[in-house]
């Protein structure tokens, strides 16, 4: 009856009287968000369509440019001034204001998040590392120097150059760690990093964001530091941090984040440095691993590289490889910063997240022929 030429729009004032009229159960939230379409649209109409995706839930490209270009026109109060929250509804608000830029992405996925599929992975890698941790501490006796004990290295899921050919060795060292300083900053950056990204992006993004960073480290160690092993997850975790500050910085302005200029600050050039302390006569308490004591993106990096080539004293073996760190890095900064600003968008329609899946998939290509040729060609002594 209101569209008599089958156009699909109707008028602002008209469909408002009719929500009056009726007295329609309309979320206000959703209804603000179909004002804000409708003023942005040429016509300055409500479209059919758009209503049935509204209240369905559903959210294409399209929608979402629609409602970043009406967002201005919102009536209602930003998140923040909402009260009466629950627990659990006050930390889904905190995520969204730590994870998203846009206030309009913030009430969306406020509003619409539920708590199944909770964020499981990194809740279950965490507790996988514990676990191995706990079953090798228990069993060797030591847990802040395990790498010393010889059987320490012998475990299956340590990468070593020396068991190149066991494939799963390139992922599952990040399940093993070398002592508690190095499990407890990786578990708090996963849980408190982590977890908010995965509530935010899903399990499948995040999931793949992860185990992309942790295999770049590992084979970014077999190609630059071919005698030295490798444990602890830093791979997958600077990934995730590189990725977070990224997405940080290039939407500054947006950003609600509490105390985003401190905790950036924080982040880039604090650390915790405690120089190597010798025993027995043996290099630091890492050598010959790929640790991260304190994923602090700059001065750890920095750290690893002093330890790499200048140790404080002669080394039996090779000093701690700094690669895993930056290949993780790299991959956050690169393929998770498009990740984390295609929020419900889908990936296969952008040209550049396919680009970036070719660079990374050559680069595995290149690191495959690398491990099974290099090493004879070049000679490497294990």
């Amino acid at each position: 009856q209101l569209d008599p030429e089958n156009t699909g729009f109707i008028g602002v004032e008209t469909f408002a009287s009719l929500v009056h009229s009726h007295e329609l159960p309309l979320d206000p939230a959703k209804l603000d968000m179909l004002v804000a379409l409708a003023q942005g649209n040429d016509e300055g109409q409500v479209c059919y369509q758009e209503l049935v995706d509204l209240i369905s839930s559903k959210r294409s490209s399209s929608f979402k440019r629609a409602i970043a270009n009406g967002q201005r026109a919102l009536p209602r109060d930003v998140l923040l001034d909402e009260t009466g929250l629950g627990i659990y509804k006050r930390f889904v608000r905190y995520v969204a204001y730590e994870i998203l830029p846009c206030e309009m992405d913030r009430r969306w996925y406020f509003y619409q998040h539920r708590t199944c599929p909770p964020p499981v992975f990194m809740a279950a890698v965490t507790l996988t590392q514990i676990i191995v941790f706990l079953c090798y501490g228990a069993r060797l006796n030591k847990w802040v120097l395990q790498t010393y004990h010889p059987e320490y290295m012998k475990s299956p899921l340590v990468y070593h150059p020396g068991h190149r050919a066991r494939a799963w060795r390139f992922l599952t060292y990040m399940f093993m760690h070398v002592g508690l300083e190095q499990l407890g900053f990786n578990a708090l950056l996963q849980l408190m990093i982590g977890v908010p990204l995965e509530m935010v992006h899903g399990i499948l993004r995040i999931s793949f964001l992860y185990l992309a960073g942790v295999l770049a480290g590992s084979v970014t160690v077999s190609i630059t530091d071919m005698r030295a092993p490798l444990v602890g997850g830093s791979g997958g975790v600077y990934a995730l941090c590189s990725a977070h500050l990224a997405n940080v910085v290039m939407n500054w302005a947006g950003m609600r984040c509490p105390y985003k200029l401190l905790r950036m600050v924080l982040a880039l050039v604090c650390s915790e440095y405690r120089p190597p302390a010798p025993l027995s006569g043996r290099a630091g308490p890492h050598g010959g691993l790929s640790t991260s004591l304190c994923p602090a993106v700059s001065s750890e990096v920095g750290r690893a590289v002093w330890l790499r080539f200048s140790p404080p004293l002669p080394a039996s073996g090779p000093q701690p490889s700094f690669m895993a760190h930056l290949a993780g890095a790299i991959v956050g900064i690169s393929m998770g910063l498009t990740i984390l600003r295609s929020y419900e968008e889908s990936l296969q329609d952008q040209c550049g997240w396919w680009v970036l899946l070719l660079s990374y998939g050559t680069f595995l290509l290149f690191a495959v022929f690398w491990n099974i040729f290099a090493y004879d060609l070049l000679g490497a002594q294990i």
